[in-house]
């Protein structure tokens, strides 16, 4: 099993990749949909986040130099690019939407899973979300106080309808009063059957692994619109919508451990032992829906080396990144967060490939 870092395009700095090397990494995942200013917004303490500013603007799809220029600038500092996390909103939205440019903007989404595949780069993560990550709030809430991310449903309060014009909150299109509407669970599987059955083919002939994100939060509604990958049922139900390992899961075991009525280690089990994990965001929480905050990766109710064990066990033998970690007090917070949990994940790795 192998430790990587998530860094977005703005990080992807020769600072930030030796960094990552520095704190124990060998791999990265790199979010290539980091085209407005200053990446994801953060919060207020007290407010509640749309999840990324209002200032994204489409990007142009990617080419393959590009994307071999990412590489290579990983690659420089001894890492392995594992995956390219996320699609940009413009590119797909009528995927999500089931608009009129569906079919032309699958075409596109296969042409980028191609490119991944010529450059050697074997996972492809994305969200099949309308509202995406809506309503989380910053505070004080792991241990010592450290700012991390929480999540209270009864604190919403009224839910804007998501206007014409965006989705996964991010602008693709200049808006007016009109929203998409309510939109149904029927509605987004048969979207996301839809895409897979197009995408998987063309997956597995490039050599790439398409990876979902679980919905985070993980409410079956938000924002008037269904959010189908909310529970260990609609998990299988999704893998078994097209039978292959090129159709895995960006497997969230934070977006997981908050849902209800499970055992995240059988889950855990469940699908490294169907061999339907294309890599695995590593993060702990305390409480789970409808209420629940992120902590440090020792503090929370999963106990994360058993967790290890279960990976391990069942055939696991991917990467882990930290996903979202508490930042800690200090003159560079985000890294002294990332380098506690890398540290830890690295120590317990170590112990359960040696059997401790």
């Amino acid at each position: 099993m192998k430790i990587g870092l998530g860094l977005y395009r703005h990080m992807l700095t020769e600072d930030n990749l030796r960094f990552a090397r520095q704190a124990g990494a060998t791999h990265v995942v790199a979010h290539l949909v980091d085209y407005f200013s200053g990446g994801p917004r953060i919060p207020e303490s007290t407010g509640r986040s749309s999840g990324w500013g209002p200032t994204h603007r489409v990007g142009k799809p990617w080419t393959l130099a590009e994307i071999e220029q990412v590489k290579e600038k990983v690659e420089t500092q001894g890492l392995a690019l594992h995956a390219v996390e996320n699609l940009d909103p413009g590119h797909w939205h009528d995927i999500l939407l089931d608009g009129p440019r569906r079919d032309d903007q699958i075409e596109g989404v296969l042409e980028s899973i191609r490119l991944l595949g010529e450059a050697g780069i074997p996972h492809l993560g994305y969200n099949f979300s309308l509202a995406g990550v809506w309503g989380h709030r910053t505070g004080p809430f792991a241990r010592g106080g450290a700012e991390s991310i929480g999540f209270d449903a009864a604190s919403l309060e009224d839910q804007p309808e998501i206007p014409v014009g965006q989705v996964w909150n991010m602008d693709y299109a200049p808006q007016g009063e009109e929203t998409i509407g309510a939109v149904s669970s029927e509605q987004m599987w048969s979207r996301l059957e839809y895409f897979l059955k197009a995408a998987v083919p063309a997956a597995e002939a490039a050599g790439v692994r398409l990876c979902a994100h679980p919905d985070d939060p993980p409410l079956p509604t938000l924002r008037n619109t269904a959010r189908v990958l909310t529970s260990e049922a609609a998990l299988q139900r999704f893998v078994d919508l097209v039978p292959s390992p090129a159709n895995a899961l960006e497997f969230c075991q934070g977006t997981i451990s908050e849902m209800h009525d499970l055992d995240i280690y059988e889950v855990i089990a469940r699908f490294a032992g169907q061999d339907r994990i294309g890599y695995v965001h590593f993060r702990n929480v305390v409480g789970r829906m409808p209420n629940y905050h992120e902590v440090f990766v020792d503090e929370g109710y999963v106990d994360m080396f058993r967790a290890l064990r279960t990976y391990a066990e069942n055939g696991y033998d991917g990467v882990f990144i930290p996903d979202h970690t508490p930042q800690m007090t200090c003159d560079a917070p985000w890294h002294a967060g990332m380098a506690f949990a890398l540290g830890w994940m690295s120590a317990a790795l170590r112990a359960v490939e040696e059997g401790r």
